[in-house]
């Protein structure tokens, strides 16, 4: 049985949370294949919030096993506080598998990521501070501490020791901090932490693969999303991972073959946090805050506010060929039910060309005006809607226009935040 990937299509944010949930309900397993705690899912169930920031969407099934891959960054006492937080409320987490090939976040992580922040001044990259780049750093140095290692106390300390020598002396000579105590540090790791981990770790890939052997299906989703990917994305203003559908193979331990199915989600606008390029990005007013409150646009983990602006669909072009997606998944088109008149960006233009597709150079991103084509907005609301017969005229035009343009069919649409709130429009 082919696995499906879930992945967002713009900056993230998209509300890839209910549609993993909504899909999840099929799966076998749910499987996490990049990124760490600096991204969150939010999930209404019954008008209960549950907030995931490292645990996978499907632990909410008990029929789903929720698998952490090998591409994820995983601090282990932020882990063990959601499982926590969710065994308080009623959710069994015994069925969680963590990858031992998965990279362990170390309180140096989070030290390097503040004071490199703090020193890039106004250049900073707006990270969450939450040491996933450093962390993801030390992957590619090939120093980094992995899940595994808190299973033998002597490689542990023996690795810790090694990669202290170099992050200390950074610390101290770079930013002027007081050394990390490795004593103190493998004291937490190895005697409070260790013990509550290990009954979760496992061989994910192993168990992935025996799953699709078996007929069962297999949902791979990511953090982040396309134009956050270190690779594809609007470097640097970036994450440190791969979000994209290849990321999933790598993340997770499932080859090309083993995906038939790639769902994209797209926010029906836009909004980036941090730092970064956004061509449509609308100026501070009342649409944009409109945008903002309904839309209850502000960081799941970080509670920052996030930029909004119109519907991108260069963007979603270009998501569309980097994933190979084959639907779409349309979140929060509720939240549009407010204006009279929507826009939606269809071209850029910069230096007398205009673009279809995201250019690859820097300078003319930051350059590219919109070109934006307006429909008229629907002035009703759409939480009771669940049949496309429900959805009025010209919300089923917007997403007829988003289909047209992209070559992509539409085949769920969100009409608000609890989870049997959206349309089917598959055939």
């Amino acid at each position: 049985m082919p696995a499906t990937v879930v992945v967002g299509t713009q900056w993230g944010d998209e509300g890839k949370g209910k549609l993993t949930d909504l899909l999840a309900k099929d799966m076998r397993l749910v499987v996490r294949y990049q990124g760490g705690h600096n991204a969150g899912h939010t999930i209404v169930v019954a008008k209960e919030t549950f907030a995931l920031q490292l645990v996978p969407s499907g632990v909410l099934y008990e029929h789903t096993v929720p698998v952490i891959g090998n591409g994820v960054v995983v601090d282990p006492a932020v882990l063990l506080n959601e499982c926590d937080m969710l065994s308080e409320r009623g959710i069994d987490t015994s069925r969680l598998v963590v990858s031992g090939n998965a990279h362990l976040i170390m309180p140096y992580h989070y030290e390097l990521d503040r004071m490199t922040e703090r020193f890039l001044g106004h250049n900073k990259l707006g990270t969450t501070r939450r040491g996933i780049g450093p962390a993801y750093a030390d992957k590619a140095a090939r120093i980094g501490l992995r899940v595994q290692d808190l299973l033998d106390p002597k490689i542990f300390r023996q690795k810790l020791d090694v990669v202290l020598r170099e992050k200390n002396a950074v610390l101290s000579r770079v930013y002027n901090r007081l050394p990390l105590d490795g004593d103190e540090i493998a004291d937490r790791y190895l005697g409070e932490i260790a013990p509550r981990i290990e009954p979760m770790i496992g061989d994910t890939v192993a168990l992935v693969h025996e799953a699709l052997a078996a007929g069962q299906e297999v949902m791979l989703e990511g953090a982040q999303a396309t134009f956050l990917d270190v690779d594809h994305g609007t470097y640097p203003f970036v994450t440190s991972s791969n979000p994209t559908a290849g990321g999933a193979c790598v993340g997770s331990g499932v080859g090309p073959r083993d995906i038939n199915r790639v769902v994209g989600i797209v926010k029906a606008y836009v909004t980036r946090v941090g730092s970064g390029p956004f061509p449509t990005e609308l100026e501070e007013g009342a649409a944009s805050d409109a945008l903002v409150e309904r839309g209850r646009e502000y960081g799941t983990n970080t509670g920052r506010r996030r930029r909004p602006g119109w519907l991108d669909l260069v963007m979603l072009r270009q998501a569309v060929r980097l994933n190979s997606i084959s639907e779409l998944a349309v979140t929060k088109l509720d939240v549009l039910s407010i204006f009279d008149t929507l826009k939606v960006c269809v071209a850029y233009e910069a230096g007398g060309v205009r673009y279809e597709h995201v250019p690859y150079h820097q300078s003319v991103l930051h350059e590219a005006k919109p070109v934006f084509v307006q429909l008229p907005g629907w002035a009703a609301e759409l939480g009771e809607a669940r049949e496309v017969g429900d959805l009025p005229a010209p919300a089923r035009a917007y997403l007829d226009l988003i289909s047209a343009h992209v070559g992509v069919p539409v085949t769920y649409a969100g009409v608000g935040p609890e989870r049997d709130q959206y349309v089917s429009l598959a055939p």
